[in-house]
């Protein structure tokens, strides 16, 4: 796992420095090795950060010359066919230098051009500048599990694997767009394409693009989309449980290759049990990890995980992870670029910190939720959908109004009756609402918020039924946005790199264009599909009915004076952007029976970020 950064500029670099600063940036990225590269112009200027995986020699350093010296190339992530496409190249006469994925992506640009970018299984962000037509192609993977942030503005193009190093460059005014705050404010996350800031845009996953310097052209395309369900009125569901089984099994192996320890993250959940019984089907010898939070309670599943660990006879490392402290948000709001709304980047960052001690890869359960449908709310919306949804729509409109207008934010149900107000044949309710657009207006006087609801709409799925319209939904938006994020950004700040055998696009292309809605979710089950799997391949004793998740207690601890405090602090200081009336409702919520605490936290994240990189609202 890697960093990368590039820059073009209409005028030769006088001095690279500054760029390889920018690059620095993101040392956690790459603590292993760096390197740059300067064409002959000195207008086009590339540089790595190395995490050294895949063949540990200096021949697989980045960046990384082809043997004309035509292409270039830094490269991001691992391609976990690379062998099948390595031996593919060398029937067509190609030759290599090392034994790195990188060179294969090189070479395989070489062979097929832009088109190489489908027959990579892999998670990946590269840049390959072509010398002779002086173009730079970039790709981001299909899921989104590596990052790619891009600024074309001013005569300067440049791109990285994290926001804070376009932010590093001298000439880059760090101002905020409004558009993405609404949406942040709205969802916990900033969307799609967009970015926390003016002028810098995010790849979306499963998208290429072509910078060209002629002309300045940046044309954006996608490469890939999930399959659409086939329309049968009945599948074999013996067959499906065997396709499955092959293609994780399949998965597990190609991503346990590595000249580095790897391990498995077992939390004692359906889903990385999954992994680990895959794993120990290609592997003599399977490091598993868990980590304990003293004081979680009903959060600890650490007996599960045991109870997996001893099944498959795994060398399970228990670990376990010291008092949570507000000291450590700042750390993390500094990491991640954009502020994400999700508490569980805490035990996240920890549990890397420790795993990070043992091993330098480490292999999760991400994707099965999307793709499965594993979260509650398809559940929950499924039977709002039967309870409300044949009620005229005037009526609905009228309940959520109401419950807008009259009920206090945070209390229990006054989401659920706002979000009644759906066309459940077209719509998805959002599960995560923040703050609706009235509160957006009121905790921010002169954002003008609207733009969110606007970006919802024309983002969600488009399906009859409304479990697979949600699962799809989240797998473009909040998976890539949130979770990803929050793992990659976790990960990398230990130097870990983290995969997903559930993200394999064969994977993806199963569950969606095989599976259907009826085996994953419904108005009582979550998860249907991975629980009849999990009967067949887990131990008997394993409790694969109960709610899991992982997750921290961030009421409770928002009660304790020390939370308290620090989040009044910072959100109640002179320089907050945001209204103090509102914060204090906000605050006052816990003794009045109301929950706000997830509001709270992505405020203050917020504001930290803010601080942290010093950045200004429009017109301040």
């Amino acid at each position: 796992m890697c960093g990368i950064y590039g820059q073009i500029s209409q005028v030769p670099f006088a001095d690279t420095r500054a760029l390889c600063c920018a690059r620095d940036t993101m040392v956690h990225r790459g603590p292993d090795a760096a390197g740059e590269w300067l064409s002959s112009d000195r207008q086009v200027f590339l540089a790595h950060r190395r995490l050294s995986i895949l063949d540990l020699s200096e021949l697989a350093n980045q960046p990384m010359n082809d043997a004309s010296g035509q292409f270039v190339i830094v490269f991001n992530g691992e391609i976990y066919n690379y062998l099948d496409i390595r031996n593919e190249l060398v029937e067509l006469g190609y030759s290599f230098r090392s034994q790195s994925d990188t060179e294969v992506v090189l070479q395989s640009y070489r062979q097929w051009g832009r088109d190489c970018v489908s027959r990579f299984n892999g998670m990946f962000a590269f840049a390959i500048y072509d010398c002779n037509r002086q173009e730079i192609f970039l790709a981001r993977d299909r899921a989104g599990e590596k990052p790619l942030y891009y600024s074309n503005d001013a005569g300067v193009f440049c791109f990285a694997s994290e926001l804070k190093a376009i932010m590093a460059r001298p000439d880059f005014a760090r101002e905020i767009d409004m558009n993405a705050l609404d949406c942040y404010l709205n969802f916990g996350y900033v969307p799609g394409e967009l970015c926390i800031l003016k002028n810098v845009s995010k790849l979306p996953p499963a998208h290429a693009m072509l910078y060209r310097r002629s002309d300045g052209l940046c044309r954006v395309w996608r490469y890939w989309s999930p399959p659409e369900v086939p329309a049968v009125s009945m599948v074999d569901e013996q067959a499906l449980l065997e396709e499955f089984e092959e293609i994780l099994c399949d998965s597990v192996k190609r991503q346990l290759v590595a000249d580095v320890p790897v391990g498995v993250l077992l939390s004692g959940g359906i889903d990385s049990s999954l992994v680990t019984a895959m794993a120990v089907r290609s592997s003599q010898r399977v490091k598993t990890f868990n980590v304990r939070f003293p004081g979680y309670g009903g959060y600890d599943e650490t007996e599960h995980a045991r109870l997996v660990a001893g099944h498959f006879g795994t060398e399970h490392i228990e670990l376990e992870a010291g008092s949570v402290s507000p000291d450590l948000l700042p750390k993390l709001a500094a990491q991640y670029d954009e502020p994400i709304n999700d508490s569980s980047m805490i035990p996240t960052f920890l549990v890397c910190q420790l795993v990070r001690q043992h091993c330098t890869v480490a292999l999760g359960g991400d994707g099965g939720d999307e793709l499965f449908g594993g979260y509650a709310h398809y559940s929950h919306f499924s039977r709002m959908h039967d309870l409300v949804g044949r009620l005229p729509r005037f009526l609905r409109r009228f309940g959520a109004s109401f419950s807008e207008k009259l009920l206090p934010t945070g209390l229990k149900g006054r989401n659920w009756f706002m979000s009644a107000d759906i066309d459940f044949s077209t719509e998805v309710p959002k599960s995560l609402l923040l703050f609706e657009k009235s509160a957006r207006n009121r905790l921010l006087p002169g954002l003008h918020a609207g733009f969110a609801e606007r970006h919802w709409n024309e983002h969600t799925a488009r399906h009859d039924n409304l479990v697979e319209r949600f699962t799809r939904t989240d797998f473009v938006n909040y998976m890539p946005e949130d979770i990803l994020v929050k793992v990659d950004r976790a990960s990398m700040l230990n130097s870990i790199e983290m995969r997903a055998p559930f993200l394999d696009y064969r994977m993806i292309e199963f569950a969606y264009g095989k599976v259907p809605a009826a085996l994953k979710a419904d108005t009582r089950q979550k998860k249907i599909f991975l629980k009849k799997a999990a009967s067949r391949l887990l131990p008997e004793k394993l409790d694969i009915q109960r709610k899991q998740g992982f997750s921290i207690p961030l009421p409770q601890w928002l009660r304790q004076s020390e939370w308290k405090s620090a989040v009044g602090d910072i959100l109640l200081s002179t320089d907050s952007v945001f209204d103090h009336h509102e914060v204090k409702k906000l605050l006052s919520g816990p003794s009045l029976g109301i929950n706000n605490a997830d509001r709270l936290f992505a405020l203050t994240m917020f504001e930290l970020w803010r601080r942290h990189y010093r950045v200004l609202l429009p017109n301040t």
